[in-house]
């Protein structure tokens, strides 16, 4: 990921905060068949190893689950994004000279993947996420409620896997390389779209 030093975060916190917070990820495999990438949730262990481990599954079908990687995953993670109209900037009314651009978060995880069809791992995974992701519903679900032949039957579609993070790499765009005064009419104008995304990402902008 291209980061230039105004945009690049590097502070652990902020980078785990940002895994935690992104609800799907995207997984990215470099193969002799191509680059493989699927879509799917990711939760992060934070105890384990010096950056931590994200685990979690895919299909048994899925072929990015039975192909070799060559070389490190990439695991990304998107932040809130949000448009930016140059029709905001205080540069348009004197210079003219602007263009639109993109804010966004994002934090790219790499490491070496491990794939496993071990039930009591893959049932340990399964259950995590589904505990983190039911835990904010009035009535959370969890997967002891569901008949265990059934979930056996189900464990048996899915393959885990696991990525010991080597390195993470993280960006916060947010305007920073604009004047305040561009960065506040930014802010204001995304704090008054209809899109929930961009007034999150308003609220993100550095005054």
């Amino acid at each position: 990921m291209y980061t230039p030093p105004a945009f690049r975060d590097d502070d652990r916190d902020s980078l785990r905060a940002t895994i935690r917070a992104s609800r799907l990820a995207t997984l990215v495999t470099g193969t002799v068949d191509g680059v493989l990438a699927t879509p799917l949730p990711l939760f992060l262990e934070e105890n384990e190893g010096e950056h931590g481990v994200l685990y979690g599954h895919l299909a048994k079908a899925n072929p990015q689950g039975r192909t070799t990687a060559l070389g490190e995953a990439l695991a990304i993670f998107m932040g809130p994004d949000a448009y930016v109209t140059p029709s905001w900037y205080e540069t348009k009314q004197e210079t003219g000279k602007v263009v639109p651009t993109w804010n966004y978060v994002a934090v790219h995880a790499y490491g070496p993947i491990e794939f496993f069809d071990d039930a009591t791992r893959l049932l340990d995974v399964v259950t995590r996420l589904t505990n983190l992701h039911e835990g904010e519903r009035a009535k959370p679900w969890t997967v002891s409620e569901a008949p265990p032949d059934f979930v056996q039957a189900q464990l048996r579609g899915i393959i885990g896997l696991r990525l010991p993070i080597t390195r993470l790499e993280g960006k916060r765009k947010l305007s920073q390389n604009r004047s305040p005064a561009d960065r506040a009419n930014v802010a204001a104008g995304l704090a008054a779209s209809d899109r929930a995304t961009d007034r999150e990402v308003g609220a993100l902008i550095p005054a």
